[in-house]
């Protein structure tokens, strides 16, 4: 019999956590059934893009419990890297499946989405919960700055290869040396993400799990992210093109938006928490590691795992959203301190560039 005093295993995880895990299960199992008995590609799409949702919040999740031995730089490095997974592994199978315009734009879009959506509605739920709102300003610029040069590195390779410029034809080749650039920084930067005090209010928010139950939910979470992302793309092309809806919207905003479910639940609840060190850490982070990691990484994967090399020659509207981004992010974090005005920005300006793609030519079936 166990013991009043000691927590089991359904106390310690939480009802969240456990009712979140019976939808991505319910979800995979559902996924499953729609893919054998061969009910169309559209409703596998849906239920596999919920069940990706379910699976980022349980990894999110598993990281915030090891967050609760760490400083928030380090929660951040760590949980945006392993909430990054599923879409690490959607971006591989559809290089696999030659998606290369879907993956560019879930790039750009994870950045915009995280950048923009996600520290917007942070800024915003948090403001109005709790007023002006207060970070660490030196960590904040550090980020901003990173991603302003990650910004203008990535949008580079597209006006150097213009027609009539020095570097037209050579868009991969450029790109390559863009990715190994980028990669150097991310390395180099990372002692820097790492440092920072403990955050005092982590230890506030419930149960802290045994280590062996983090790393085993972590293991799980991931494992089945990685499948329902070989499913989620196989599903994607014949539904975007039965849907009418273009690659660059589904890229920039759906996969984008799917991908990044951790920081939607987790950055936002933090912020609600008025942790505002740990929700800027880890949103920021997020779209830090896209651009200057996940996406170099996949530029060199790309050279042997598909059959079109993943360019880093970006359309303009995707260049010069990608700069518009880094910029506010850099001018409305600089301070140190977010109000739920700025928030409310943030969100506009994401609204207006997903309606500039929503438009765009459909995929043909």
């Amino acid at each position: 019999m166990t013991h009043p005093s000691t927590p089991t295993a359904r106390s310690a995880i939480g009802a969240a956590p456990i009712a979140i895990g019976v939808l991505a299960v319910a979800a995979t199992l559902l996924t499953l059934i729609v893919r054998v008995a061969g009910l169309g590609a559209i409703p596998a799409f849906v239920t596999s893009a919920i069940g990706l949702a379910a699976l980022a919040f349980l990894v999110g999740e598993g990281t915030d419990q090891l967050g609760r031995r760490l400083s928030p730089g380090a929660t951040g490095v760590l949980q945006s890297a392993l909430g990054n997974l599923p879409e690490l592994f959607i971006s591989i199978f559809a290089l696999r499946a030659g998606l290369v315009v879907v993956v560019q734009a879930a790039l750009i879009g994870s950045i915009l989405a995280n950048s923009l959506l996600v520290l917007g509605a942070a800024f915003l739920f948090g403001g109005l919960r709790n007023g002006t709102q207060r970070f660490h300003a030196p960590t904040s610029r550090r980020i901003a700055a990173l991603l302003l040069l990650a910004a203008a590195a990535l949008v580079i390779p597209a006006v150097a290869t213009a027609s009539g410029a020095p570097d037209a034809g050579h868009g991969t080749e450029l790109s390559v040396i863009v990715a190994i650039v980028l990669l150097v920084v991310f390395i180099a930067s990372i002692p820097a993400s790492l440092g920072g005090p403990k955050d005092a209010a982590a230890k506030s928010g419930g149960e802290t799990w045994p280590m062996r139950l983090v790393v085993a939910f972590l293991a799980g979470s991931a494992t089945l992210a990685a499948l329902m992302s070989d499913w989620f793309v196989e599903a994607l092309r014949p539904a975007m093109g039965g849907l009418g809806i273009s690659e660059a919207f589904v890229g920039l905003v759906v996969v984008a938006i799917a991908g990044n479910a951790v920081e939607n639940v987790v950055g936002v609840q933090m912020a609600i928490r008025n942790r505002s060190d740990l929700a800027v850490s880890l949103i920021l982070n997020s779209s830090l590691q896209v651009a200057l990691a996940l996406t170099p990484v996949l530029v060199l994967l790309s050279l042997f795992i598909g059959p079109v090399p993943l360019s880093l020659v970006l359309p303009p509207l995707l260049a010069a959203a990608l700069v518009l981004t880094a910029v506010l992010g850099a001018v409305i974090t600089a301070d140190g301190e977010s109000t739920w005005l700025e928030g409310l920005l943030l969100i506009g300006l994401y609204t207006v560039l997903a309606a500039s793609v929503w438009w765009g030519p459909a995929v043909r079936t």
